[in-house]
């Protein structure tokens, strides 16, 4: 549930949620992290998903790390943007965004472009593979200058999901470890 003290780590998963073989759930059974689980996995509701997300940060007893991946990152940038809990959040790592300003990932889960471009208000950074069907390189380097974050070009390595083999992904960990560290009040 911690990491670098008395910080909570909030999985924030993307559409469909992250099966046993992701990243984000080898890391809620191997450090304790916490799962922001929403009410609807596969027709996700922009402001359902909001106010869950609202819920946990209000619930942390102390300060919140976001580690979001895919629709989770287009969430943290449209919560971030009318919470007033932000304060609360000590950094997030961003992985592989979706684009859902793109026609087909649009009409697959509406309600959720435009995403919202506003700086986060808090320390980030985004991760992305240059090959990632879901989201174009160039969109995803826009998308971390948009949000104030730093950008790491990960190469190859598809959606950074549990397909692209990355196993408990240690580099990652390793970045949110830096991240926290690097931000640390």
């Amino acid at each position: 549930m911690s990491d670098g003290g008395d910080t909570t780590v909030l999985l924030l998963p993307g559409w469909q949620n992250s099966d046993a073989a992701h990243w984000q759930s080898r890391w809620e059974i191997a450090h304790g992290d916490r799962r922001v689980d929403q009410h609807e996995w596969m027709h996700p509701r922009r402001g359902d998903w909001l106010a869950r997300l609202e819920e946990e940060v209000l619930a942390a007893p102390g300060p919140v790390a976001l580690v979001a991946h895919s629709l989770g990152c287009i969430l943290v940038a449209a919560w971030a943007a009318h919470s007033r809990q932000t304060a609360k959040v000590k950094a997030a790592l961003l992985v592989a965004p979706g684009d859902l300003e793109r026609d087909d990932l649009r009409q697959m889960i509406p309600g959720w472009a435009p995403i919202v471009r506003q700086r986060l208000p808090f320390p980030a950074l985004l991760v992305a593979a240059n090959d990632d069907p879901y989201c174009d390189a160039s969109r995803a380097r826009q998308l971390a200058a948009d949000w104030g974050a730093r950008f790491i070009d990960r190469g190859l390595g598809g959606h950074l999901n549990g397909e692209s083999g990355l196993g408990d992904w240690s580099e990652g960990r390793m970045l949110l470890d830096e991240l926290l560290t690097t931000h640390n009040d």
